[in-house]
């Protein structure tokens, strides 16, 4: 084992420290409750909008159905137009004015058909307008939400940001008055355990994996003193 003084195991100590508190703080981040909100909201204006673009086709081929019955109904108010024109032309000739009355008759009936029509897809493009109109109010809202979400998100965040920052320019300055070595072995330790890579001897018992270590083992490991490696889990361990 490398030689290493107690005030180095102190400051190795206090990086592990650091790089739990940082691996914490990093986890608060993910978690942060706005994060999840915002997340949750986006969600629900996605499934607003998939709602309103079947609406806006909706109201498309109402106002399509609506222009076209508008259109044919302008055509034949321009037949009758002529028709009594020529009624009026007809002086009295009776045939000329049945058979243009008539025709203006048969007008006159699909007109009151599309009139009926009209009414109706009035009364949808009514029901479609207000529903969009909902929609649109639906995501405005969830814009707004997710607005207020985010500014407090960023604030809570940036509280975090700003600790962690702190942290690591600590972190840094405590590896740097350390041995190359010893941080090598510490940063391949806290890789390969999730982070703890430091435990203390309490008596015969490693103080992270909890195993008993006795024998001629425990009486090698007090001989390497300040620091050894946990035959079991391979951590290094302050031995006082």
């Amino acid at each position: 084992m490398m030689l290493a003084d107690y005030r180095d195991l102190e400051s190795l100590l206090e990086i592990q420290r650091i790089d739990l508190m940082i691996m914490q703080l990093k986890k608060q981040r993910v978690e942060l409750p706005q994060r999840i909100q915002v997340m949750r909201i986006k969600k629900k204006r996605d499934e607003i909008s998939s709602k309103l673009d079947q609406v806006l086709d909706l109201q498309k081929k109402a106002d399509a159905q609506m222009t076209m019955l508008q259109d044919e109904d302008r055509m034949l108010a321009e037949k009758q137009d002529r028709a009594q024109e020529l009624i009026d032309a007809s002086g009295s000739d009776y045939r000329k004015v049945e058979s243009h009355s008539k025709e203006m008759a048969g007008v006159a009936k699909r007109r009151e058909t599309l009139a009926a029509k009209m009414v109706d897809v009035d009364a949808q493009l009514s029901k479609i307008k207000d529903l969009r109109s909902r929609l649109e109010g639906g995501i405005a809202a969830a814009d707004a939400e997710e607005a207020r979400l985010r500014a407090a998100f960023e604030a809570d965040d940036n509280v975090l940001i700003d600790r962690i920052k702190a942290l690591t320019a600590r972190r840094a300055e405590l590896r740097e008055i350390l041995p190359a070595d010893l941080v090598g072995l510490y940063d391949k330790t806290a890789a390969r355990t999730g982070g703890v890579a430091i435990g203390k001897l309490a008596d015969t018992t490693c103080g992270v994996c909890r195993s008993v270590i006795d024998g001629g083992r425990l009486i090698e490991l007090r001989a390497s003193a300040p620091l050894g490696i946990c035959p079991n889990c391979k951590r290094l361990l302050v031995i006082e």
